[in-house]
């Protein structure tokens, strides 16, 4: 089908594929003497507060379900506020020390479908706020991590106005908005990190390098896919990057107009390929 383009703002308001998640699964450990309230080499760590204090509750592998209730919930354990709450919608920020990409889902059993927040290794920050006391479970992925593909853009089948970060609701600029916000935890908008505005999707390499975020040549999962081509240039979301060098995109406006859609695709200058690659995480 061809191509429609997107439009965006002006200054002041510019504008399934089966989702495999190369998860690593590993299994859930049980209350046991190794959970101590210290947050050691190996595992991951809720905190009860935000900026890593409060009490500690240390993982060593994945969890499903945290349970709600005690006893029988896996509880905060470390000394100091929140001691002996269960984690369940209780945790504030987090410490992964594992030596893989852990994922927080706002939902139990791994369900990414409303919204989960990635630590890479050695990250040590706070939930952002939609994760923040809305920690259902947790899951070591594996490096090569990806998303899953799915259309949760909140304003799908709406085809005019403004969006909350200032761009026009249905174009590619307001679906990758919303993509790195709920999924990456970027909060991002059109003038992230003081652009007067990010705007059409072609500007947005020049955009990132003023406000120095890295651009590369090649696609990681969680990436901005930009192609420069044509009136408006394209965004899209980078969910997969394949070992033969394809990678996978969520995108809206391009296969349909202002509508979801998802494809494999390969690094190029082609209308239907992408050249740079934003990493904002």
């Amino acid at each position: 089908m061809p191509t429609v383009t997107a439009r965006v703002l002006g200054a002041l308001s510019a504008s399934v594929l089966s989702a495999t998640l190369g998860v690593l699964a590993v299994a859930a450990p049980a209350q046991a003497a190794s959970r101590d309230g210290t947050c050691n080499a190996g595992e991951f760590c809720y905190y009860f507060n935000s900026d890593h204090a409060g009490s500690v509750s240390d993982h060593a592998g994945s969890l499903a379900d945290y349970g709600s209730t005690q006893p029988g919930c896996y509880e905060f354990k470390g000394a100091g506020s929140g001691k002996g709450q269960c984690i369940k919608n209780n945790a504030a920020s987090a410490w992964n020390r594992t030596g893989k990409t852990v994922r927080v889902y706002y939902n139990t059993g791994y369900n990414g479908s409303h919204a989960y927040q990635d630590f890479a290794a050695g990250a040590k920050k706070n939930l952002n706020s939609t994760l923040k006391n809305n920690n259902a479970s947790h899951q070591l992925i594996s490096a090569g991590a990806s998303y899953p593909a799915r259309d949760d853009y909140p304003y799908k089948g709406q085809t005019s106005g403004i969006d909350p970060w200032n761009f026009y609701k249905g174009q590619c600029t307001s679906f990758v908005a919303w993509a790195l916000r709920s999924r990456v935890g970027v909060a991002f908008h059109n003038q992230y990190k003081g652009q007067a505005r990010w705007g059409n999707a072609k500007e947005w390499v020049a955009a990132a390098g003023r406000a120095g975020v890295p651009v590369h040549n090649s696609p990681k999962a969680g990436d901005v896919a930009v192609r420069l081509g044509g009136t408006y240039g394209h965004v899209a979301f980078v969910t997969r990057v394949n070992a033969n060098g394809t990678f996978e995109i969520d995108e809206y406006n391009y296969v349909s107009a202002d509508r979801y859609s998802h494809r494999t695709v390969s690094v190029g200058t082609a209308n239907n390929q992408f050249s740079k690659f934003i990493r904002f995480k």
